[in-house]
């Protein structure tokens, strides 16, 4: 299948997952910073979209972003089964498509979650989602050294992603333009701050299963509670929380710039072939 041409709906699929992504860690990003700055806990993911649904046209934005983590769902796993990004047959092309599987997997979770909450019969918040797994995972044949493995992988996750922002990896899918050059900073800032809260989520899911407590795993709401709790931990909570609606930006950069090799063509012009451009004419320079 990953050498058949890729369906032209591939492209509005993966900009309505990208754009309910970026939603979400808005609200939640900017929940964490009044947090930080008028005090008390902030919110994850699960707590800050059932706040939603008691606001107006709350329950329509929940169906909506609910919806559109399918659609993300749908976009990871086509661009693993059709190899989108060329990432090849490799060892290494081939985990990363095992990982684009595993984030569709993830996000047909996430999806539905969100969904069954807009209806009423999913959870209210907090970190439950996660404990409420990890506890089944702990109750089959070797499950604490199953959660212990999944905790190192959230935490390879993130660091990921950190290094991706460092990097400026990302930059190899991004369209130029003078939006995303100007956005570039909060993209990468984004991109890193989320590397920390996905580490602290790998860290506690490990602890889980190495206690095999599941009241041990949390998602990003602990991970933020975890900040806070630290010296200086409102500056701290504020400072992830402003690089979380950074997050939210590169999703929404992705949703309206993200360059697909297989559907884009080769000439098309990205931040990283700006980059590079920059980087010879600078070196030209010096040899003169």
């Amino acid at each position: 299948m990953s050498n058949g041409s890729a369906p032209e709906w591939v492209k509005p699929v993966m900009q309505a997952g990208y754009g309910a992504r970026g939603v979400t860690y808005v609200i939640v990003g900017a929940l964490a910073v009044l947090a930080a700055w008028r005090g008390g806990s902030a919110e994850g993911a699960q707590g800050a979209l059932a706040q939603l649904r008691g606001e107006p046209l709350g329950l329509a934005a929940l169906v909506l972003i609910g919806l559109g983590f399918l659609a993300y769902a749908v976009w990871r796993l086509i661009c693993a089964a059709y190899d989108l990004q060329n990432e090849g047959h490799d060892a290494k092309g081939v985990i990363a498509r095992l990982g684009q599987t595993a984030t569709g997997v993830i996000h047909l979770g996430l999806g539905a979650s969100v969904l069954r909450m807009a209806i009423g019969s999913g959870s209210g918040g907090g970190d439950s989602a996660p404990q409420s797994l990890t506890s089944k995972v702990l109750a089959m044949p070797n499950g604490k050294m199953i959660v212990m493995a999944l905790g190192l992988l959230v935490v390879a996750a993130g660091l990921y992603y950190g290094y991706k922002g460092l990097s400026e990896k990302y930059k190899e899918n991004i369209r130029l333009t003078s939006v995303t050059e100007r956005l570039d900073p909060a993209v990468k800032a984004g991109l890193v701050a989320h590397g920390v809260v996905i580490v602290l989520i790998g860290v506690f899911l490990f602890y889980a299963g190495q206690t095999a407590d599941p009241g041990e795993a949390g998602g990003v709401g602990k991970a933020f509670e975890v900040v806070r709790a630290q010296p200086f931990g409102r500056i701290m909570l504020g400072v992830l929380g402003l690089g979380t609606v950074g997050f939210a930006v590169y999703c929404f950069v992705e949703a309206c710039y993200r360059v697909i090799p297989r559907l884009s063509g080769d000439e098309i012009s990205t931040l990283a072939s700006r980059a590079k451009s920059e980087a010879k004419r600078k070196a030209r320079q010096a040899a003169h």
